[in-house]
Order: structure tokens, then C-alpha cells, then sequence
């Protein structure tokens, strides 16, 4: 019993603080912001996360668990070659921008000046870039990898193509539809990263 409610008492707090962070995307969110918000006491915060760090970065993988990353991730796990690897994992990430990006825009703005939410941030990028090299791994096997990059290399640069601020700048700042996006940003990774046919 006790157990479930810490379990209950867990989720409560990440919940509360995913919804503080996707409303204040401007202005860093405190522990005592979310312990109220939970209807719990900054003690209890503390007790099941020991410092902000520790709450933001199990927040941005709680948003991983809610939207089940996993099975969103199985078609390129489970791919059979290098290419479609890479375009179901950029068909992944970007359709999973969208649904994270409250939470992760609110990462963006406090990292520069917020080592909690720099810690976080870096957490669920290196995420990111795991998938960026297995992607780029898979094309190497099979040969398909641009002659000059090497997978190192071809990881960053489908990391960088598919930053969660060039999504903002498409969308945002350009105007584009989810779709141009999608279509443009795939056409780029596969000229960047493919050997000429």
C-alpha cells in the first residue's frame, strides 16, 4: 500500500510539474512552484526528488513513459537496413516534437542560465543522439553511409537536423505546415547522410 502511494504521490508531482513547465516556458519553475501545485510539501518533494535536477530530468522521461516512446520506436529498432532505420527514426522524432515541445521549449530557455534544467536537457538529447547513431551505424553496415562521414560524424549531423529548435524555426518563425516540415528535413538527412546513387 505504501508502495502505490508513493507511486501515486511520484506521478502527481511529475504531472504537476510537466503542466508547470509547458505554462511557464519563460521563466524557471521552482521546486516550491510545483510542491504547491502537487498539493504536497516541499519535504515531501524532496523526499522523492532530492534536488531540481533530479525532478526535471525525471519529468522530461516521465513525458517518454506517458507517450510511450517505446512502442513509437519499435519500427526503427526493428528495422532491416540502414535506410529505412533512418527514416522511421526521423519519422519518430518529429512527430514526437510536437506533443514534447512544451516541455521542451521551457528546458531551452532556462538551460543557458539553469544548471537543473541544462542537466535535464542534456539528458534527453543524449537520448536523442543514441538514436541519431544507431541510425548512422546501421547505414555504415550497409554501405550506404556518405563516403566522407564518418557514423560519429553523420550522428551529429542528424542530431543537429533534427533539433527541436529547427523544428521551432520551420514552424514558427517560417510558417510551415507539420507535413512541409517533415518532407524537408527527411530530404535533407538522406542527401546529407547517403552516398550518392
Amino acid at each position: 500500500m505504501s508502495s502505490n502511494k508513493n507511486r501515486s504521490t511520484r506521478d502527481v508531482i511529475l504531472k504537476s510539474a510537466w503542466k508547470a513547465l509547458e505554462e511557464t516556458p519563460d521563466k524557471s519553475v521552482r521546486m516550491s512552484d510545483i510542491a504547491k501545485r502537487a498539493g504536497v510539501s516541499r519535504q515531501a518533494l524532496y523526499l522523492h526528488f532530492p534536488t531540481r535536477g533530479d525532478l526535471l530530468t525525471a519529468t522530461s522521461r516521465y513525458l517518454d513513459v506517458v507517450l510511450d516512446v517505446d512502442t513509437r520506436l519499435i519500427p526503427s529498432r526493428t528495422a532491416t537496413n540502414g535506410l529505412d532505420r533512418l527514416n522511421a527514426f526521423i519519422t519518430f522524432w518529429t512527430g514526437y516534437i510536437p506533443e514534447i515541445y512544451g516541455v521542451a521549449k521551457a528546458l531551452m530557455v532556462m538551460k543557458d542560465h539553469d544548471d537543473a534544467a541544462a542537466t535535464a536537457w542534456a539528458d534527453r538529447m543524449g537520448a536523442v543522439h543514441e538514436g541519431c547513431v544507431a541510425a548512422a551505424q546501421a547505414l555504415s553496415d550497409d554501405g550506404a553511409l556518405a563516403d566522407d562521414l564518418s557514423v560519429e560524424k553523420a550522428a551529429d549531423l542528424l542530431w543537429v537536423l533534427l533539433s527541436v529548435r529547427h523544428w521551432e524555426d520551420a514552424r514558427k518563425s517560417c510558417g510551415w505546415s507539420q507535413e512541409e516540415y517533415v518532407y524537408h528535413i527527411s530530404r535533407a538527412a538522406r542527401l546529407s547522410l547517403l552516398k550518392p546513387a
